[in-house]
Parts: structure tokens; sequence; C-alpha cells
């Protein structure tokens, strides 16, 4: 497909976009803009620079001021939209004296990160990728001890709508399908988010999904989490490339204004923007004074509030690079995106700074060791011709499926006399679930699992030696955790470790800096809780029931989603 083709759009037999919303409160800021910018050129007896020339009988704009250089205003933008402002900067320069306008690409999670600690970005503007910055900027502000930073957020430049970005090759099906972002949980659709840690879009896709979370299912947006965790690309370049490669249909959560850049870049990969049938929010770009409301300097002060207006009014830049104004309007002609398109409510900013934590929460790397009980009791009938070995078997492969190829686990098995008088036995190490070899090890030990159910349950001397197997082999930046399985309560024939022992010892070897909380996972009705609840208890960690095969996964979202609370959570 060349450059300049325009292929039919998946949506164009789709009734036509109705018109943007109507007008709100950035439209009525706006106004105020351009009105002021019309008062202070013609205070100082310039010419207004969208009339694009100077009159010779007027007055300079250089004269009226009196200066004897260019004031300098310099602005660091987000790499999506620099290149715009760029060419929007030289258009203003043109047309206003005594102004210099320089534009720098800075990733906006860099120039964040500067804000927040009280730095200098050597910058007066600063146009990130998403008024949620505003939000995060003053909560890193406050973890570090700092007042919120004086970055005034005014109107946005320009914005983008949130859409499912799919290949050319099956844009058709995945349209014809209607997805919305409701539809996302039923599972039915692969879909790939570039990392919300640097990409404003991304959390703002978080926040329309959290928004949209089936009813009474309180841990539907965690599992949601974790299945989009499976694999984060860095950038939405990446999640392209990503898209393209999959044999299954699968769309990637970006905005209009990526896949318009993409096909720009890539003509013989086209994307479609697929526009989400119950609606979409807008990602959009603010103008950001640095110093606040006022650099000190009434002459700067103007020429940054006209540099504003000659920002946001600019259709035609805005238009060449992909973006809509920054009132959500104008209209796009290129492959691949709709000339307009239908927009919901905009997104909440101030929850983003919420879906971030939650996200990282999900998302974090860990490394777990999977203690399972084969002691002979794990062989009972529970009904329906399975035994409760056979319905862990049948949950393990599940739960397994969920953890992102980075996460590290291993299994150990644990009755009576496993290895000599030893309880416990090593499985498969803890390694990698995306290391191929590493995987088939662990689906054959989930394979094995009922030929190894004998003996007894010596649950407190196998339970401590996992805690220091993962002490010991702790890593830096990964979450460390030991999940026990076990179905009834500790019954060790040689003796072993008391309860008491037990949870004194783990209390002796507690390291704030090699944390290894223990998941009790209770399987039947034997279990005995009141011990499992103070193993928990000792290692910050947590206690559940699991009677259903798939009560295994809901337990370990829950777990997962609760390990940067511990144990103060719900508190």
């Amino acid at each position: 497909m060349g450059r300049h083709s325009a292929p039919a759009h998946p949506h164009d037999a789709l009734p036509a976009a109705r018109e943007p919303r109507p007008r709100s409160r950035k439209r009525f800021l706006i106004g105020i803009i351009s009105g002021a910018v019309a008062v202070v050129l013609v205070a100082v007896g310039g010419a207004a620079w969208a009339g694009g020339l100077l009159g010779s009988s007027v007055p300079s704009f250089a004269d009226a001021i009196g200066c004897g250089k260019p004031t300098t205003i310099r602005v660091v933008a987000d790499p999506k939209i620099a290149p715009v402002l760029t060419r929007a900067a030289s258009s203003f320069d043109v047309v206003t004296p005594c102004v210099k306008t320089t534009v720098r690409v800075q990733d906006s999670a860099d120039t964040a990160s500067i804000v927040a600690a009280g730095g200098d970005v050597g910058a007066d503007v600063w146009v990130p990728d998403s008024p949620g910055w505003q939000s995060r900027i003053a909560a890193t502000a406050l973890s570090l001890g700092r007042e919120t930073p004086n970055a005034f957020f005014e109107a946005y430049v320009a914005t983008t709508p949130l859409v499912f970005a799919a290949p050319s090759k099956k844009a058709s099906s995945i349209a014809a399908a209607k997805p919305t972002w409701a539809g996302l949980y039923s599972g039915g659709l692969n879909a790939l988010l570039p990392d919300p840690e640097a990409n404003g879009a991304s959390l703002l896709a978080l926040s329309k999904l959290n928004g949209v979370a089936p009813a009474g299912n309180d841990l539907a947006f965690d599992t949601a989490l974790v299945a989009l965790g499976k694999n984060i690309p860095a950038t939405a370049e990446k999640a392209f490339a990503s898209a393209q490669e999959n044999s299954l249909p699968t769309v990637v959560l970006t905005t209009e204004q990526a896949v318009y850049q993409h096909n720009q870049q890539h003509p013989d990969q086209q994307f479609f923007a697929i526009y989400p049938g119950d609606g979409t929010d807008e990602d959009a770009f603010p103008f950001v004074r640095v110093a606040g409301r006022s650099t000190g300097s009434v002459v700067k002060d103007r020429l940054m509030t006209a540099l504003e207006s000659a920002f946001v009014t600019d259709q035609k830049h805005l238009a060449q690079g992909g973006f809509r104004s920054g009132l959500g309007q104008g209209h796009l002609q290129a492959a691949g995106v709709l000339k307009t398109y239908s927009t919901a409510a905009p997104g909440g900013l101030a929850t983003q700074v919420d879906m971030l934590h939650e996200w990282s929460t999900m998302t974090m790397r860990g490394r777990m060791l999977a203690l399972v009980d084969v002691s002979g009791s794990m062989n009972e009938d529970v009904g329906g011709g399975m035994t409760r070995i056979g319905i862990f078997q049948q949950a393990a492969a599940g739960a397994v499926a969920m953890f992102s190829p980075q996460t590290q686990l291993g299994v150990w098995s644990f009755s009576t006399n496993q290895q000599g008088s030893q309880p416990w036995t090593e499985l498969t190490p803890v390694a990698p679930v995306g290391d191929p070899a590493h995987a088939a090890d662990i689906s054959n030990v989930i394979k094995s699992l009922p030929s190894r159910v004998q003996g007894d349950t010596a649950l407190y001397d196998s339970v401590l030696a996992a805690v220091k197997n993962m002490q010991a082999n702790y890593v830096s930046g990964m979450v460390s955790s030991v999940l026990v399985i076990t179905d009834g309560k500790n019954d060790n024939p040689a003796g072993g470790l008391s309860l008491d022992q037990l949870v004194g010892q783990l209390k002796s070897i507690e390291s704030v800096n090699r944390p290894v909380p223990v998941i009790m996972i209770g399987f039947g009705p034997d279990t005995d809780q009141s011990a499992m609840t103070q193993i928990a208890d000792a290692t910050n960690g947590g206690v559940y029931q699991a009677l259903k095969p798939q009560d295994l996964g809901a337990v370990l979202v829950d777990a997962i989603s609760q390990r940067t609370c511990r144990p103060h959570c719900g508190n």
C-alpha cells in the first residue's frame, strides 16, 4: 500500500459520526485567550500575527515595546507533538516581531520528573502528552516532601481520541465485531497497551477501561491489568510491531494520532483506527507555563499568551501531524483514520494517579515459589469424579498462563519423606516462565502431581525452608513470595516444628530489605485457618480459601493486587 493511497476504512459502512461535543470550559478559556491576544497586540501598536503580514504604516511591535534584542521563549515538548510545534513556532516568529521561539524534544515522563523535583527544565513552556501529568507531578512532589510545583496547566494545544489500532490485514474482521471498551473484559480480543508509566494516552485508556468494569466483580479490572501486563511494549511503535506479528486478532490501545504517524512512516504496514462502539475519550496536550502564571516580565508573559493562542488555533499544522484541535475539532484526510469521530465524556484525570499505582502493582515483576501439598488426603474425592489434587491440577495450568513471560516461578512439593527424611523436594527451580524449556518443565510437573501424592503433611518445616530459600536467592527489584497450597493441617509424625516455633522463626528472619510474604491457599474444608492466618501474618502475607478450580485464578489476582499494601490492605 503506497503512502498516498487511501483504502476504505472499516468504519466507512457505519453511520456518520456526529460532530464533537458541545462547548466546554476549555472552549471558553481559549476564547478568553484569543481575546486577550488581540488586546495585547493592539495595546502595543503591533499588527496581529494572525493576519500574516505586518503593515508598513503601523508602528512595528519591536518599536512599540522598545526591545533591543528578541525575547526568547523556550518550549519543551513531548516527541509526539514537537514536530508540529516546531513548525507552528516558526510561523509564529515570522509574523511576530521581537521574539525567538525554540522547541526542544523531551519525553513527558522525563520533564515531569524534573518539575516534580523542583529542577530547572530549561524552558518557559512545556507541552506534555497528557493533562494527567499535573496530578502525577503533585503526587511525586508530595512523596519527595516538596511543595506542589508552580507549573500552570492552561488550554489544550491539541487532542487525539483513543482508538483500537488494528493491522490492515485483520482490521475488517475486527471492526465488523464492533469492539467496545466493555468488550475487552470478555477476553475475545487480544489487546496491547504501551507502558502507562511513560505514555499519557495509555494511562487514560486504563481510566476508561476501569470506568466500564463489570458491576459486581471487584477483581475484573485487576484481572484485565494482569492480562495486559503479560506483554508491555515500551512505545506505541513497539506495540504496532507486536500486533503485526501476532497470529491472533490483536489491537493496540493507543491514539488516532499514533495510527496516523505510524502509517506515514510505514506505508507498507498500515494500521486502521477502530473507534470503540461505546464511545471514547480524548488524550490532550496542554500548554503549561512552567514557572506559573507569570514569568515576572510583562512583555514575555504577553508573548507567551500570543504563542499559546497561535498553537491552539494552528489547525493546518495540527492536521499535518495527525492531531485534532484543542477543542476536539478538525478533519483528517489520511489512510487509516476517520475524517470525523464521536467521543464520550472526557476521561477523569483525578483518578489517573490511582490507576498508575494499580497498574504498577498488578504488573510488577515477581519471583514466586509454589509449595504444593501432595499428602495422601489430596487424593480424596470431592465429587464429580474429581480429587483435590485434580482440582488443583486443573486450576494450575490456567493460573500459570496468567503470568507475564518475565515472571519467575518455581515449584516444590511437600508431604513427608520426600527426599529421605526431608519433607519437601524441588520439582523445578524458580526461573522465568517465558523460557520455553522452563515452561515445559512446569507443565510436566503439574501433570505429574497425582503420581506424587503420598504421606502426611509436614507443613511447618516445608514453609520455613521455602521462605529461607527465597530470601537466600532474593532478586532486588522483583517481588518475592511463597505460595502455599494445602488441604489440611500440619501432621508430621517425625515431630518437626510446632506452630509457635515456625511463627517465631519466621519473625526472627524477617528482613525489610528481603521481604518474602507467604500466601496461604486452603483447598477444601479441612484446612487449619487459624494456623494459616498466623503464618501469613508473621510474613505480611495473606490467607485464601479455594473450593473450585476457577477460584485459584481469582485468588492469585487478589493476592497480587494486595502485595504493595500488606499488612494494611483495606485499612
